[in-house]
């Protein structure tokens, strides 16, 4: 894989790239990316679902067009003279098949030439609950006939802001990973991939990670030293950390979903070693304790 740092620019006028749910975390994110790394902010269009939360996007020079997955007939016209698409994948967990499904026909139509999607690690082996939702879209990309990338995203260092939170009030930090690895990396590790790729216009599948997986135990005891609050990591069965979740507020079908990926952290299905990530955006991936720093300060 080339040093993305070295990559020339090859766009011209002709050449748009949208990005879809780009007021989400993840979709200003990779705007930004675009834009730090050469791309023209008028040759970017930000698909959002409530334009009247785009000014942010606006300020920066980019096009704003209505996008909504659940309002397909938003979709073609936000596409329209679209060259390069990234798709991110939706969170409504058991809707989203659907609703990729809605973007892929009208980038289809719209003759979008470069689709990239927001997948999952190994997105056609693991058996990580979450993932069937992201291998039945990547064979509805694949079935389009247009040229593709998958963006496999392992997990977000960002998902355990919430935990971390409690767990410093607390003192505990609770899971059901045992002793598995995270090879966990930051949103905007995930953001800059995505923009790399969509200015290199370059199909293929992209098993993305962090550098250093850590376990649940480190992400305490790096919380903890941080903090300045003591912190122990406990590992529950299954179940017990299913209703932790559920007393914590979250719906039962989706705690169950987050426990049980748990353990398939403790199986090792979130680890990697093989550095594409860091690879790709030339650079290595943000290191645990300045992902927490921005985490614990936000």
């Amino acid at each position: 894989m080339r040093d993305s740092r070295k990559t020339i620019h090859l766009q011209g006028a002709d050449m748009t790239i949208a990005v879809t749910g780009a007021t989400g975390q993840l979709g200003r994110l990779v705007v930004e990316s675009l834009i730090a790394r050469g791309t023209e902010p008028g040759e970017i269009v930000a698909v959002v679902r409530d334009t009247a939360k785009a000014d942010g996007l606006r300020a920066l020079g980019v096009e704003v067009r209505e996008g909504d997955y659940d309002r397909p007939e938003t979709l073609t016209a936000a596409l329209t003279g679209v060259h390069r698409l990234l798709l991110i994948s939706g969170n409504a967990v058991g809707q989203r098949v659907a609703q990729h499904t809605a973007v892929i026909e009208a980038a289809r139509a719209a003759g979008v030439g470069f689709l990239a999607y927001t997948s999952i690690l190994r997105a056609d082996t693991t058996p990580i609950g979450l993932a069937p939702e992201h291998q039945a879209t990547e064979e509805k990309i694949k079935n389009s006939g247009i040229p593709y990338a998958f963006l496999r995203n392992g997990w977000y260092v960002e998902n355990y802001a919430g935990a971390l939170a409690g767990a410093v009030a607390q003192g505990t930090l609770y899971g059901s990973a045992g002793d598995g690895k995270i090879a966990a990396a930051t949103r905007a590790d995930f953001a800059e991939a995505a923009a790399v790729v969509l200015i290199n216009g370059e199909p293929g599948v992209y098993e993305l990670a962090g550098d250093h997986g850590f376990t649940l135990a480190e992400l305490a005891a790096e919380t903890a030293r941080q903090s300045g609050s003591p912190i122990a990591y406990q590992n529950l069965p299954v179940a017990d950390y299913t209703q932790a979740l559920v007393g914590a507020g979250l719906p039962e079908g989706y705690a169950g979903l987050l426990a049980d990926t748990d353990t398939k952290i403790a199986e090792g299905h979130l680890d990697d070693s093989t550095g594409t990530l860091s690879r790709l955006i030339g650079r290595p991936t943000t290191p645990l304790a300045d992902a927490l720093a921005a985490i614990l300060k936000g």
